[in-house]
C-alpha cells in the first residue's frame, strides 16, 4: 500500500559491496492510512519509547517481581538476537525493490528480525508468567498476545525492514530461548543474592560483552543498541540487589501467591497509576540525561576528544561506556529512586 519515487539525482543503483551503507533517499505516496499508521504504531512497540515506558509501568504499577523477569528474559534473547545479526550478517531487503521507511536501523543486518524475537518475548513471557498468579481467561490472555506480537511482526514486512523469513527466524530463535529457559525462570525471582560480590558481576559480565561486541563492516546502531539492553537488565537487577541488601523492600515469598481477582479497575487507581508512570519518567528522563552528558564529557576530556563531535560518539571506546553507564543508571533509578520518590511523595 506504499508506492514509491526516487530522486532522480540521489538514486542510482548501488554496488552490492555498498549496500550496507545505503545513502538513497527515497520519498513514497500512501495509498492506504490505515495500514500505514497501523503497522508505524506497530513498529514503535518495538522501539525503545516502548521498552522505557512499558517495562517501568509494570514495575510500578502491576508487579516488579514480574517485571524484573520480563527484563531479564528480554535482555538474554535480544543479545542472541543481536549477536546473531552480526554473525549471520543477512542483508535487510534490497531498496529497490522494496521501500524501507525506517531510516535509523538500515544500516543494520536483517537476519533474525529483533523486533520479531522482543514482541513473541514480551508478550508470552507475560503470558506465562501471570497465568499462575493471576486469574483471568487464558484464551483472552493467549489472544492478546498473538495480536500483539503478530502486528509487530508484520510491521517489519510493511516497512521493508525485514523479510518474511527474518521474521519467522526470529519468531523460532524466541521460541527455542523460552523453552530451554522456563525451567530457570523461578531462579531469576531469587537473583537479590546478599553476596556482595553479586553487583560485581552483574556489572562486569555484561560490560565485558558489550566491548567485545562483533565487529560490524561499517557503522550500525546494533552494538549501542545491544549496551543499552545489557546495561538496563544490568541496572534493573542492580537495583533489585540494593533494595534487598539494605532492605529497602520486603523480601519476596518463596511461591509466588495465585491472587484471586484482579482488582477492578476505578479512576483512583487509573489516576494512581498514571500519577507515578509520570512522577517515575520524569525522573528517569533526568537521571539519563544528566548522567549521559556526565559520562560524555569525561569520556571526552579522558580521551582528548572536541566536546560534541558525534562520530567520536561512535567510537568504541566511547560508546559502549557512555551508553552503559547511562542506562544502568537508568535501571537503577527505575527499581530503586523512583519507588522511593513515590514513598516520599505518599503515591505508595
Amino acid at each position: 500500500h506504499c508506492f514509491w519515487k526516487l530522486k532522480g539525482r540521489t538514486c542510482s543503483l548501488i554496488s552490492p559491496a555498498s549496500r550496507r551503507c545505503p545513502a538513497s533517499v527515497q520519498k513514497y505516496i500512501v495509498k492506504n492510512y490505515f495500514y500505514y499508521y497501523l503497522f508505524r504504531f506497530s513498529a514503535a512497540l518495538g522501539q525503545e519509547v516502548f521498552y522505557i515506558t512499558f517495562l517501568p509501568f509494570t514495575h510500578w504499577n502491576i508487579d516488579p517481581y514480574l517485571s524484573r523477569r520480563l527484563v531479564i528474559i528480554w535482555v538474554l534473547v535480544m543479545y542472541i538476537g543481536q549477536m546473531a545479526k552480526d554473525i549471520l550478517k543477512w542483508p535487510r531487503p534490497f531498496s529497490p525493490p522494496v521501500v524501507k521507511l525506517e531510516k535509523r536501523v538500515i544500516a543494520e543486518y536483517g537476519m533474525p528480525s529483533t523486533h520479531a524475537m522482543a514482541a513473541t518475548t514480551i508478550s508470552f513471557t507475560l503470558l506465562i508468567s501471570t497465568m499462575d498468579r493471576y486469574q483471568y481467561p487464558f484464551v483472552l490472555g493467549l489472544l492478546m498476545a498473538v495480536v500483539f506480537s503478530t502486528l509487530v511482526c508484520l510491521s517489519r514486512v510493511y516497512t521493508g525492514m525485514h523479510t518474511v523469513l527474518d521474521v519467522l527466524g526470529g519468531i523460532l530463535v524466541t521460541a527455542v530461548l523460552i523453552v530451554l529457559t522456563y525451567p530457570a525462570w523461578t531462579l531469576i525471582d531469587r537473583l537479590d543474592s546478599a553476596s556482595p560480590l553479586f553487583p560485581v558481576c552483574v556489572i562486569v559480565v555484561p560490560f565485558f560483552l558489550c566491548y567485545n561486541y562483533p565487529v560490524s563492516d561499517c557503522y550500525s546502531p546494533t552494538r549501542a543498541d545491544t549496551t543499552t539492553i545489557l546495561a538496563a537488565g544490568a541496572g534493573v537487577t542492580l537495583g533489585f540487589w540494593i533494595n534487598h541488601f539494605f532492605q529497602l523492600v520486603s523480601a519476596p515469598a518463596e511461591s509466588l501467591p495465585v491472587i484471586q481477582n484482579i482488582p477492578p479497575l476505578t479512576t483512583d487507581m487509573v489516576v494512581l497509576g498514571l500519577t507515578k508512570f509520570v512522577v517515575g519518567i520524569v525522573l528517569i528522563l533526568l537521571v539519563r540525561q544528566l548522567v549521559q552528558n556526565l559520562s560524555l564529557q569525561v569520556l571526552y576530556s579522558w580521551f582528548k576528544v572536541v566536546t560534541r563531535n558525534k562520530e567520536a560518539r561512535r567510537r568504541l571506546e566511547i560508546e559502549v561506556p557512555y551508553k552503559f553507564v547511562t542506562y544502568t543508571s537508568v535501571g537503577i533509578c527505575a527499581t530503586t529512586f523512583v519507588p522511593m520518590l513515590h514513598r516520599f511523595l505518599g503515591l505508595l
